[in-house]
């Protein structure tokens, strides 16, 4: 019979044996914190959970039926001393985990830079960070190095003991980026930027991965990051450029479409203008950028004229880039109001009668050309060649 029970925690401890406990052993300071915060708000609460389960057991054995020397009152209701304990203890508890969580937000916010890079190490004001473009794609990672003009895929490195200062976007669906040995996670989501900052302190090779479903590569969505020293920083480095290859527009929209288990890759030379257009959803040519819309939306919008010049941003990963209706790219022509919510009517969209346009004190005469088609909503292909 030991036999047996030795062989039926066999299943435990092979479960048990899949165990990374890195999250515990970590590579950086804020990572390190972020333990520590862990650990002690783990502390604080068994401070209450432990006497709790050990005096339910005591209280069922001692009062137990057959235990005839307990004494026995039924009429007891109120004890002042068994009350203060009760409500004091969880009460300091609570503003113990409260002053260590409002701490904890603000020290270890990803938005905010480091002024430390260990525990009794301040950040040297001579230190450049090392600025790090995340790009999360269908299912791998694009990281841009634009001080060193390099980018890769599924691969990354920094020097140990140097700030990192993570730029984070995606391409189509919101992925999570997370190294546990570095920092905590943090969301990449498309037309949109999070930053992480963070260092590594340990020399070493640590997992990184999506910790987001995003479809069916997900699995594969995993890449490695290594902690060099600054003479191992500056062999990668060289290593990328001696890779040779382009990452610009069109290499881009090519990596863009998903793959899985996509293996690592190097490029010598990118577009410095890339990590933007990817974040403003406007990488191929002749589209609107985001942050162009919403400069015309702040001014008042595009107006009459600007109908028939605005690109719908569209976020279906398998039928973007103006191909949801078709091969070519379809236009905003039409707008909303609360009288027509489907779209104006074409009574609403046609030109003016008085087409004569306003005229100012020493302006030119401004062109005024209607639009030719007007019979369709937003998000249709025009009828005409306008």
């Amino acid at each position: 019979m030991s036999r047996l029970r030795l062989l039926a925690l066999l299943p435990l401890a092979a479960a048990l044996g899949g165990c990374d406990f890195i999250v515990l052993a970590p590579a950086g300071d804020i990572a390190a914190q972020q333990r520590d915060l862990v650990i002690i708000s783990t502390v604080l609460m068994l401070l209450i959970v432990v006497p709790v389960m050990a005096l339910t057991v005591l209280f069922a054995w001692r009062y137990r039926e057959a235990n005839k020397a307990a004494r026995y009152e039924p009429e007891w209701d109120h004890s002042t001393k068994l009350e203060l304990v009760i409500w004091s203890a969880p009460l300091l508890i609570i503003i113990c985990l409260g002053a260590l969580t409002w701490m904890g937000t603000h020290l270890l916010d990803p938005y905010r830079s480091l002024d430390r890079i260990a525990a009794n190490q301040r950040v040297d004001e001579a230190t450049v960070p090392l600025e790090v473009d995340v790009v999360a794609l269908d299912w791998k990672w694009l990281f841009i190095y634009r001080d060193y003009g390099i980018a890769t895929v599924n691969e990354l490195a920094a020097p140990v003991d140097r700030p990192i200062d993570f730029r984070i976007t995606a391409s189509t669906v919101m992925n999570s980026f997370y190294i546990p040995a570095l920092a905590g996670q943090i969301y990449a989501m498309p037309g949109m930027e999070t930053k992480l900052h963070a260092v590594v302190n340990h020399a070493g090779t640590y997992k990184g991965f999506s910790a987001n479903y995003s479809g069916a590569g997900f699995s594969g969505m995993h890449f490695a990051f290594h902690g060099l020293d600054d003479k191992g920083f500056g062999e990668w480095i060289a290593k990328a450029k001696a890779a040779g290859g382009t990452l610009g527009r069109s290499e881009y929209l090519q990596l863009e479409k998903p793959t899985q288990n996509e293996p690592v890759r190097r490029f010598a030379s990118i577009d410095a203008d890339l990590y933007r257009l990817i974040l403003n959803m406007c990488v191929e040519p002749g589209k609107m950028c985001m942050s162009e819309m919403m400069a015309i939306d702040a001014k008042g919008g595009a107006g009459h004229e600007g109908l028939n010049n605005t690109l719908p941003l569209t976020y279906d990963k398998y039928a973007r880039r103006g191909t949801a209706l078709g091969p070519e790219p379809i236009f905003v022509a039409g707008t909303c109001t609360p009288d027509a919510p489907q779209g104006q009517t074409t009574a609403a969209t046609k030109a003016p009668t008085d087409t004569s346009p306003l005229l100012g004190a020493g302006l030119k005469r401004p062109t005024f050309t209607p639009l030719k088609s007007t019979s369709f909503f937003l998000g249709q292909r025009p009828k005409s060649d306008s």
